[in-house]
């Protein structure tokens, strides 16, 4: 198991960051992320926090680091493809915080990444206590701290990378599922599997650490957003950034003609036989 730990201040207040994030794909430095839908958020009646869980599809790629340690043929045929990440986050907006968790639903055996952030409210001296946040007064009157926590653990060579198998063994008159342990390992092909498993995390945690920056940027481009134009800038950023990674027909346009009792010309006729 690999640790990676990040803090960065953002020059701009809480609410304006919390808004900010929710809002974040896409941008120019996310141009992997495909869709996001929300699958629950609701305000907890007793301590008025927001929790929000999200669902986010992204482009993947398997590193070719990571490919030379697989069995041939474990990373697909052509090593990509997409992967969905599932993002829970809790936000108390009187206290002025914020946490997050996100973790990888695909490949979890190779490698299991958990990313967890705390925002912070960072009151400026002199600031004064607003909610509003988007305005550049309030930019200059507060900041907010982020602390990222990644953790990457690998199990490749465990569990049914091992080959454990399960036989039938009959117990009076009920048959019941026995799991049988994998053969035990030679002291070097354990040290080896290790080795493996460390490998892995540490191309995990170089690969996350230009995620985190990338990240960052995304986030300064949409507070930018935010104070000149407020939502609507936000809004038409968004747009120019899906066409401009994915052309005038993204993932989103069939999904906005259907919820609209509207049909793609272009799958019309497709669609009717």
């Amino acid at each position: 198991m690999k640790f990676f730990e990040n803090v960065f201040t953002y020059d701009y207040s809480f609410p304006a960051v919390s808004l900010a994030y929710f809002l974040r794909y896409p941008n120019p430095y996310s141009r992997h992320v495909l869709t996001t839908d929300v699958i629950d958020r609701h305000v907890d009646p007793e301590t008025q926090r927001l929790h929000t869980t999200r669902l986010h599809l992204k482009k993947s790629k398997i590193p070719s680091g990571i490919l030379k340690l697989l069995p041939k043929g474990m990373g697909g045929s052509d090593h990509s493809g997409q992967s969905y990440i599932l993002e829970n986050t809790v936000v108390d907006i009187k206290e002025g915080w914020m946490e997050t968790e996100s973790r990888n639903m695909e490949w979890t055996g190779i490698l299991s990444v958990v990313e967890k952030q705390v925002y912070h409210r960072q009151p400026i001296e002199g600031a004064l206590e607003s909610f509003e946040g988007l305005s550049l007064d309030d930019k200059i009157r507060e900041q907010t701290t982020v602390k990222t926590t990644v953790i990457f653990r690998s199990r490749f060579g465990q569990g049914k990378l091992l080959g454990n198998r399960k036989r039938e063994q009959s117990i009076g008159d009920q048959v019941v599922e026995v799991d049988e342990e994998a053969p035990k390992r030679g002291f070097f092909s354990s040290l080896s599997t290790a080795g493996i498993q460390r490998t892995i995390e540490l191309i995990g945690v170089n690969r996350t650490r230009d995620a985190v920056l990338r990240s960052k940027q995304g986030m300064n481009v949409v507070l930018e957003r935010l104070r000149r134009g407020g939502i609507v800038a936000v809004l038409e950023g968004m747009r120019q950034d899906r066409e401009a990674a994915f052309g005038g027909e993204g993932p989103w346009k069939r999904v906005w003609l259907r919820g609209h009792g509207l049909k793609d010309h272009a799958h019309m006729d497709d669609d009717d036989n």
